[in-house]
């Protein structure tokens, strides 16, 4: 079967094309054959090393999250799961190939209606946008600011903070176009990757929802009201200066919080049932999958160049 690997860590160039056997589900799994293939912004962490080797070599088949079809299944898993539609996690590799493998548990049956490119566009950034906002505990009525919008965590995290009634839903993102776009899905108001540019904008939030992470956290930090929670979700810009906390103790007296959110630590049966509900929404066109471009696998090394360039809005999409 076809795969991409890294063959060398840094930039996109280190992507290759390679063949590899067909991998046999080991007890508890089943084999998918894969219609789409998610290019996530945690790919690109692992590619570029951002934060560390994480215990990856050369040779390391990227992707973690695949839909298509149940063509075997392992010792212990029911047969009926052959031939179904189904979306995976697949961990932290074996998404970027022809043929995946999966934990059972990990594996949702997908509705009639809903197509695998937008399974692989919701599935996991649907989960960390809805599980985000619940441990930030959003209440209606709160202003939210979601930082780095424009990928698919941050399009699905503004459509529910703005269904889920805040005040406010404020956006950074690149461009003047993306904003538009944003508030199509929900946005209030467009601010500037440093969080300016809208004068009519609140000036704090109660909930700060971060994908980016970076040098910038402290400035956002400042934009918390009393009380206000900040929820890092991604680090795609790198982790903040290693004195950032010191801008929380210097608002001691309002109380603010940051906290780090990994759907690792989600129960599965927790994710399974909003990832079910949020396709169920999908399919009924009551949420929106935003499905940035379709390449085919050998694609990748682009689909990573564009999200190092910052020209993907919504989600990339390979298809084998």
């Amino acid at each position: 079967m076809k795969a991409v690997v890294i063959k060398e860590f840094g930039t996109s160039d280190g992507l290759e094309v390679v063949d590899l056997p067909v991998p046999d589900p080991a007890p508890g799994q089943v084999r998918i054959t894969t219609e789409a293939i998610g290019v996530g912004g945690v790919d690109a962490v692992i590619r570029r090393r951002t934060l560390g080797d994480l215990g990856f070599a050369a040779g390391h088949v990227l992707g973690s999250e695949v839909a298509g079809r149940v063509t075997a299944v392992g010792e212990g898993v029911d047969a009926s799961w052959l031939g179904r539609r189904v979306w995976a996690f697949t961990g932290l590799s074996g998404g970027y190939a022809e043929e995946a493998v999966a934990d059972v548990a990990e594996v949702v049956v997908l509705p009639e209606g809903l197509s695998p490119a937008d399974a692989v566009t919701l599935g996991s950034s649907g989960a960390v946008a809805h599980f985000a906002l619940d441990r930030a505990r959003f209440a209606p009525g709160e202003s939210v600011l979601v930082r780095g919008a424009a990928g698919s965590i941050g399009v699905t995290a503004v459509q529910l903070a703005a269904r889920g009634g805040a005040s406010a839903v404020a956006v950074t993102t690149s461009s003047p176009e993306r904003g538009v776009r944003l508030r199509e899905l929900g946005a209030t108001h467009v601010l500037d990757r440093a969080g300016e540019g809208a004068p009519d904008a609140p000036t704090a939030y109660d909930v700060v929802i971060d994908i980016v992470g970076g040098a910038q956290v402290p400035l956002f930090l400042d934009r918390l009201n009393p009380n206000g929670r900040f929820l890092a979700v991604g680090l795609v810009a790198g982790p903040p200066p290693a004195d950032f906390g010191a801008r929380l103790l210097a608002a001691f007296r309002s109380s603010l919080s940051y906290a780090t959110l990994s759907l690792d630590t989600v129960p599965i049966a927790a994710k399974q049932a909003v990832r079910a509900s949020q396709f169920a929404e999908a399919a009924r066109g009551e949420l929106r999958a935003v499905v940035h471009e379709v390449l085919p696998l050998g694609g990748a090394a682009e689909a990573h160049r564009a999200m190092d360039e910052g020209r993907v809005f919504g989600r990339v999409v390979l298809v084998p």
